[in-house]
């Protein structure tokens, strides 16, 4: 019968997409809510743009996604993990917030929080390394953030330079959900292949499945740049860098403390199942003598003063951002309040629902 061809809930999709709609007409929040000011970030599907919002007149870093090439690339389900995860109301100090999500015909559109102390690696180019107790003070609001995902059985696995900011008074944010792998079991295992080379810890070379201890690595390698300039296999010859990965113990020089070095290398064991926070994850960590200088407590209540303050006069104050960004036209495509009709675009549309979100309803507009 013609039933049985179709799927058992033939409206669901349907009402997904028209709870979007719904949400689209209902909601107050739309491109046309707020004026787009200067490109802050570039990527594969889209751009992140700081954005003014009309009615509040708050600042927001609105990450806006096109379709077509998410679709064109099969990153749905990478789109709507990052949706998913930033949707869980992460509410750590230290990760970014998500105020909203909605889409039209050809975009969808994130609206977080906007941070422009710039990048923590500008910061570390600038000065070439950090000081142990600044190098410290970073990798233990990282790793509390960390231990938090895990902890929702999130691995965040591209903990990369780019990923890493600032804010305005110097504490950490992590901000990019797009590679995280989501309900991971703290036991579970997954197999895809990304991160950026320099950080990727054996096991995601070598294509094995990995767990939340490759997020424990790519700390290491974070705090290894930090207190030596570079990443701990680097080199130019990408080859040899992967071989180093694989086959070579860091190179641990004595102008750091036994408790630094000792850190780093149960964080770069090789062998995940010997990795420091293989046991007890984060705790592991939040326990090591390295970080015995740490009140956990106020760091997470940012009762410790950051030991670098980034230099921004007010909210437009770009100057921590990649001028080959920020000089970039923004187009004026952004504010086109064209609702998702056309047959062409109904794919499009199908393909991310129940994608849009705002805050519960007790939570006044930001």
């Amino acid at each position: 019968s013609w039933s049985s061809m179709t799927s058992p809930e033939p409206n669901l999709a349907l009402r997904e997409e028209s709870s979007d709609f719904l949400f689209y007409f209902c909601s107050r929040i739309k491109p046309c809510d707020f004026d787009y000011l200067k490109i802050i970030g570039k990527g594969s599907f889209g751009k992140v743009l700081l954005a003014r919002h009309k009615e509040t007149t708050k600042y927001y870093a609105v990450k806006v996604l096109q379709k077509k090439i998410i679709l064109k690339k099969k990153e749905q389900k990478h789109i709507m993990a990052e949706r998913s995860v930033l949707m869980k109301n992460l509410k750590h100090p230290f990760l970014v917030g998500l105020h909203y999500s909605f889409q039209t015909a050809d975009k969808l559109y994130f609206v977080l929080d906007y941070v422009n102390g710039g990048e923590l690696f500008y910061h570390l180019q600038r000065e070439r390394v950090f000081l142990e107790p600044r190098a410290r003070f970073y990798a233990a609001e990282i790793a509390s953030a960390l231990g938090y995902l895990h902890s929702l059985h999130i691995v965040y696995r591209d903990l990369k330079p780019e990923n890493i900011l600032l804010d305005s008074e110097g504490h950490i944010v992590l901000t990019d959900f797009g590679l995280c792998k989501e309900g991971l079991d703290p036991n579970g295992t997954t197999s895809t292949f990304c991160g950026t080379p320099e950080y990727l810890a054996p096991e995601v070379l070598q294509k094995q499945a990995y767990d939340r201890t490759v997020d424990w690595w790519c700390l290491g390698s974070v705090l290894y740049e930090m207190l030596y300039g570079l990443p701990p296999f680097y080199s130019r010859n990408t080859a040899e860098m992967y071989n180093n990965i694989l086959h070579k113990a860091p190179v641990l020089k004595p102008n750091i403390s036994n408790a630094g070095r000792e850190l780093l290398e149960g964080l770069l064991q090789k062998e995940r199942s010997k990795r420091l926070g293989a046991k007890d994850d984060f705790l592991e960590l939040k326990y090591h003598c390295f970080f015995s200088p740490i009140n956990w407590d106020d760091l997470m209540a940012k009762k410790i003063s950051p030991p670098f303050v980034p230099s921004v006069s007010g909210p437009t104050d770009l100057r921590h951002f990649d001028p080959e960004f920020t000089h970039l036209p923004v187009s004026s495509s952004l504010c086109s309040d064209t609702v998702m009709v056309t047959s062409s675009m109904k794919e499009a549309a199908g393909a991310f629902p129940g994608f849009s979100y705002g805050p519960p309803a007790d939570h006044s507009f930001m």
